[in-house]
C-alpha cells in the first residue's frame, strides 16, 4: 500500500492513515485505517465524494466544537 497521509501525527498512538491500495479491486482502493486497529475501504470516486463534501462545509458544524478548543 502506498501511504499518503497521516491525520494527527502529534504523537505515536497509531494515528488514522490514508493510503492506496493499487492491488485492490477498484471498489477497496482506498484504504483509511484508525489507531484501533480497524480499516475502512472505499473506491476513489467515493474518496472524492466526501473530499468535495468536505470544502463545501458539509462537516464543518461537526467540527467547531473541537476547532474552539485548539
Amino acid at each position: 500500500m502506498q501511504h499518503i497521509a497521516t491525520f494527527c501525527g502529534q504523537c505515536n498512538c497509531g494515528c488514522p492513515e490514508l493510503f492506496v491500495d493499487e492491488t485492490a479491486a477498484p471498489e477497496r482502493r482506498i484504504v483509511i485505517t484508525d489507531d484501533f486497529g480497524q480499516r475502512i475501504q472505499m473506491s476513489v470516486e467515493q474518496l472524492a465524494d466526501l473530499v468535495t463534501d468536505v470544502r463545501r462545509g458539509v462537516l464543518d458544524e461537526l467540527v467547531a466544537p473541537v476547532a474552539a478548543h485548539s
